[in-house]
């Protein structure tokens, strides 16, 4: 799959990034709403769908959860499983939308920014709530269409970067328009990468004071009706 070959050559771009200054900085505001919307706990079985190289599996890890990381790039997979050697962490090459797994087998399923290389997005959550018992929660993050950093993207992708030429960034209310009952959407990083450290956290905690929906970072739960 075209999908598979361009984020095989990623893993390392893709961890240098989150070593910068600001990728430190983005990676602490989105990893803290992220566990805010998993709210994972010690036992819980956890599917990460699309896990990447485990940027954000490790947290859910530390707080005692056993979760399965399914990719659909090996290499991306073999960075993750290297991170989280000796951990309740365990490899699957899959692609989430078509999840190699029975109904109801996680506690909690989560897919952080890979629902937006996939067109059907409908299908891919419907595939998480598949998997998902009754009572569980499904947490799905993307680049939200509604900041700028969505739209310098898609500009890249239309000239030729291997990674954004397909892809699909949606709103809230798009991602919500996905799933017939009600949900909950909330937004983090409310600043440009341009800025330095220092100003980004202030920007970042007015946005989050005033409940900004157009934060680069987009987070929507919901949970599986019994």
């Amino acid at each position: 799959m075209k999908e598979k070959k361009a984020f095989d050559t990623w893993p390392e771009k893709y961890d240098d990034w989150f070593r910068t200054p600001i990728g430190k900085l983005i990676r602490r505001f989105e990893g803290e709403l992220i566990l805010e919307m998993v709210e994972p706990k010690e036992g819980e079985k956890i599917l990460d769908a699309g896990c990447g190289t485990g940027i954000f599996t490790g947290d859910l890890i530390e707080k005692g959860a056993e979760v399965v990381g399914l990719e659909l790039s090996i290499p991306m997979l073999m960075r993750a499983g290297e991170k989280h050697t000796g951990s309740s962490f365990s490899l699957v090459p899959g692609d989430m939308r078509d999840l190699p797994f029975s109904d109801s087998t996680f506690d909690k399923t989560v897919s952080v920014t890979a629902i937006e290389f996939i067109e059907d997005a409908e299908g891919a959550i419907r595939e998480l709530f598949r998997v998902t018992r009754p009572g569980g929660l499904i947490v799905v993050a993307t680049l939200n269409s509604l900041s700028p950093w969505a739209a310098r993207r898609l500009d890249a992708g239309k000239k030729g970067h291997e990674i954004f030429r397909k892809a699909y960034f949606r709103s809230p209310e798009d991602l919500m328009r996905c799933v017939p009952h009600k949900g909950e959407a909330r937004s983090a990083i409310h600043f440009e990468k341009s800025e330095e450290p220092e100003q980004a956290m202030e920007i970042e905690k007015e946005g989050q004071r005033k409940n900004l929906d157009i934060g680069a970072f987009l987070v929507c739960r919901w949970t599986k009706m019994k």
